[in-house]
């Protein structure tokens, strides 16, 4: 079933096209609704709810008369409401991330390049707990009951890998994720290990960046570029310690890419990542 993430998306997409088929500039249609320019351009990029009233709205303006469309466009506004099964880690999962989790579990495609970190959906329970448990230093209250739940939201968000139709996932990692002993090198052994079973099924390809590689343009910048069957364009996803970045225009995504391909290039092939994965998980862990 399709996220409420990507439904807002979905809608937003068929909102923006509608408009520009009347010829309406995004403030014009927005003076004319009594919205704000900021609104519309969030309805259309589906950073937001949308009203049942704001879409009517919209629709009336945009000329949509015929009552099975408007069934359609009413029955997805009431759809994208609904509460993705992410919100229920709402006490524990920023704001700023549940967008990325709606997206995840709908995307066809993902690609992602990290530095330091295994990404989620390859990690392991206690590999996640140790990353959490780092990343919490320093806070009062409950921190193992927080790490608790945030391991068992990303076990959850690797569900997707074991769908009826799993996205495919490319991965390029730097060699200090794997090489770095988060937990130690029980967890690292078993991380590893967890990695390379991964790489045996036909949607999952990991490449590992060796050190010995050149300097490349996303040295201290993980990012995931992530791809949708239904929904045009692309999204690239950037975190930070406390927020987050969507990016969305395309020349934008066009160089992240660029970037993700050379740096595919430059690692090691899907089979000589393996063969050096297995190799350290025999010689060092």
């Amino acid at each position: 079933m399709d996220s409420p993430t990507v439904l807002r998306r979905r809608l937003g997409s068929e909102l923006r096209r509608l408009r520009e088929g009347t010829g309406l500039q995004a403030k014009a249609a927005a003076d004319t609704l009594g919205f704000s320019a900021t609104k519309v351009s969030r309805i259309e990029s589906g950073q937001t709810t949308l009203k049942e009233s704001d879409v009517r709205a919209m629709l009336e303006l945009y000329g949509v008369s015929d009552e099975a469309e408007l069934r359609q466009f009413i029955t997805l506004t009431r759809r994208s409401t609904q509460r993705g099964w992410w919100h229920d880690y709402g006490d524990t999962l920023p704001e700023w991330f549940q967008t990325y989790v709606g997206l995840e579990a709908d995307a066809a495609r993902i690609r992602s390049y990290e530095t330091e970190l295994i990404p989620g959906l390859f990690q392991t329970r206690d590999y996640a707990r140790a990353i959490f448990r780092a990343s919490l230093a320093g806070r009062g209250g409950d921190i193992e009951g927080t790490i608790d739940r945030r391991a068992q939201l990303r076990l959850q968000r690797q569900e997707v890998l074991h769908r009826p139709d799993p996205p495919e996932v490319r991965a390029v990692l730097n060699e200090a994720a794997l090489s770095r002993p988060v937990g130690g090198n029980a967890v690292m052994r078993e991380q590893v290990l967890h990695v390379l079973s991964l790489t045996e099924r036909p949607n999952v390809s990991v490449q590992v960046l060796p050190l010995s590689a050149d300097a490349h343009a996303a040295m201290s910048m993980p990012f995931h570029i992530l791809s949708f069957s239904d929904v045009p364009g692309h999204i690239v996803y950037v975190e930070a310690l406390t927020s987050s970045l969507y990016i969305e225009k395309e020349a934008d995504i066009a160089r992240h890419e660029f970037i993700f391909d050379q740096l595919a290039e430059a690692a090691m092939s899907p089979e000589q990542s393996a063969a050096w994965m297995h190799q350290l998980a025999r010689e060092r862990y």
